[in-house]
């Protein structure tokens, strides 16, 4: 007989369910890649390829073993701490909107990259370029939306990166790692990473905490 006191049992529920849902949805993507991809990966909201629930599914969709890995890792490391604080029903809205405040901020970068592609090439179709301005998917916008919460809930806290091995208060590496997020989102330099979907998860945390805060709603 399994064991009920095992590591994901005492894991609260709402990180462990998403633990659980961004897994199955892995699997399935490792078994039929070209349906759910297509399906639950966030096309461009103006490409005959989007489906209105992608903004949900999105988030729970990923491209390779590191790509869940970490964000998984990154999840449930600071996701189980975030949501004890919060609770169950406030840390699945935190989850949810940071996700949408992701998809937000990436499609808003888009579409204006979109209009300047339509622009600058005025014999191409509007609706060929739309269809092929690049998708979204991944945790990764919720994650950081997590990561910023634990950061404000608990600046003084020392964390030590897998590599390198450099240990610094979390407000620190958060700050770190959105401005390495917005140089690189800037520049173009690292492509294929959706930086401004980071920076959105980041942001709608961000104003969720203060909000909570400021209206008394957190511990």
């Amino acid at each position: 007989m399994a064991s009920q006191n095992g590591f994901l049992q005492n894991l609260p529920p709402v990180t462990r369910n998403l633990l659980y849902v961004n897994v199955i949805m892995f699997i399935a993507t490792l078994i039929n890649p070209v349906f759910m991809k297509g399906t639950f990966s966030m096309a461009f909201p103006l490409s005959t390829e989007f489906r209105w629930w992608q903004p949900l599914t999105h988030m729970f969709m990923h491209d390779g073993w590191m790509h869940i890995f970490f964000n998984m890792y990154s999840l449930v490391m600071f996701g189980m701490v975030v949501e004890r604080v919060l609770g169950t029903k406030k840390f699945i809205w935190f989850y949810l909107i940071t996700g949408f405040g992701a998809a937000a901020l990436h499609t808003g970068v888009e579409f204006w990259q979109a209009q300047q592609l339509v622009a600058d090439n005025p014999g191409v179709p509007a609706q060929l370029i739309y269809n092929h301005m690049p998708g979204v998917l991944g945790a990764s916008g919720a994650v950081y939306g997590v990561l910023v919460a634990f950061a404000m809930l608990y600046p003084q806290a020392r964390l030590t990166l897998i590599f390198p091995p450099v240990t610094l208060d979390a407000k620190w590496w958060v700050i770190i790692f959105i401005g390495i997020e917005l140089v690189t989102g800037i520049t173009g330099t690292q492509m294929g990473v959706a930086h401004f979907a980071h920076l959105g998860g980041a942001l709608f945390g961000w104003l969720l905490i203060r909000y909570w805060r400021k209206t008394r709603q957190i511990y």
